[in-house]
């Protein structure tokens, strides 16, 4: 039975993802028809085997968004993992990088490196994230550890609630008295996916390849840790290396992504539970179909998003939001809070 669900899920998925990212070719200010798309696809690879350029406009279009709809599918590839692995350390269903903090902490350093910094190349603004992410995934787990019972889920959660408050305060505090900071950031903070190019996905994609790996590699060690320590320490499993590993796993994909696409919440919330819906509690297929579902949703947002705003466009962190919002209410609802 399991073996036909399992079956059932990856036919799905590779459909469902192929479907993707041909919406995400064919649609948007200009539509191309999906016969279309497969004819100029063929063509583009003939014309760079022969190092020739197509200027048709419907190839010039296309060839803007093979660019973007990659950036799509990495950038929430890599939201997708964060979130089920911070869910995983922590024990929190409600742990994503935007409930815990981390997006916001990425974001205030960017802020930071763009007011004071004059911080202006891809490279930097990954550095600064990265940063960011760290410093308040260590300050969220150093408050939710605070008293007795240690990192409880509903401590870890209050903490991430409170410091993404407080960070956001701050990140105000910073562009308010500055006119091109905020000219910077008013568009970055809202979350898109629009400025995804070839030279951008040079930098993202070996980053997040990386901390994908390394999610991919102490899944088994989380399944074991789910059991309990003392049953993951008993069949071999150093849990305080494998907690470190699964963290710096996740604060680098949801820094790295936040850098280029911005603050783009709820993907990371949403998926591992629709994923959980089919699989069970198992991570090891948990973790990699997050990576495809946190893919499709971040890319059909953002085609959404181009469809609405057409001509012009809007943003996918505020489909997304559109969308996660009454999903975070229901899981609220049907989570059972044993202690206040």
């Amino acid at each position: 039975m399991m073996r036909k669900k399992l079956t059932v899920l990856v036919t799905g998925s590779i459909l469902l993802l192929v479907f993707t990212i041909f919406i995400s070719l064919a649609f948007g200010a200009r539509n191309i028809p999906f016969k279309e798309v497969i004819e100029i696809l063929g063509s583009l690879m003939n014309d760079a085997m022969n190092n020739e350029t197509s200027n048709t406009m419907n190839a010039l279009v296309l060839n803007e968004r093979i660019p973007r709809t990659l950036f799509g599918l990495l950038a929430g590839a890599a939201l997708g993992v964060s979130g089920a692995l911070m869910q995983s350390v922590t024990r929190n269903p409600i742990a994503d990088p935007s409930i815990l903090g981390v997006n916001t902490g990425a974001s205030l350093l960017v802020v930071l490196g763009i007011a004071f910094f004059n911080v202006n190349t891809s490279g930097a603004y990954i550095l600064f994230a990265l940063i960011g992410a760290a410093l308040t995934t260590i300050f969220v787990y150093g408050i939710g550890s605070l008293g007795s019972g240690g990192a409880t889920p509903i401590k870890l959660a209050l903490a991430g609630a409170a410091t993404s408050a407080a960070l956001s305060s701050l990140v105000s505090a910073v562009i308010l008295p500055r006119v091109d900071v905020m000219n910077a950031f008013r568009f970055w903070q809202v979350g898109s996916i629009s400025g995804g190019d070839w030279s951008k996905l040079a930098i993202l994609t070996p980053v997040v390849g990386f901390a994908l790996l390394l999610g991919f590699i102490v899944t088994p060690a989380l399944d074991a840790l789910s059991l309990g320590d003392d049953v993951a320490t008993g069949l071999g499993v150093n849990t305080r290396f494998i907690r470190l590993i699964a963290t710096v796993s996740g604060v680098v994909l949801c820094g790295a992504t936040t850098a280029f696409a911005g603050p783009i919440g709820f993907v990371g919330l949403m998926v591992p539970h629709v994923i959980r819906l089919f699989s069970g509690p198992n991570l090891k297929i948990i973790i990699p179909f997050s990576a495809i579902g946190g893919a499709v949703l971040l890319t059909v947002s953002d085609v959404i998003g181009r469809l609405i705003g057409s001509p012009g466009e809007l943003e996918a962190g505020i489909v997304t939001a559109f969308i996660g919002a009454p999903v975070l209410i229901i899981i609220a609802m049907k989570a059972k809070v044993r202690t206040l």
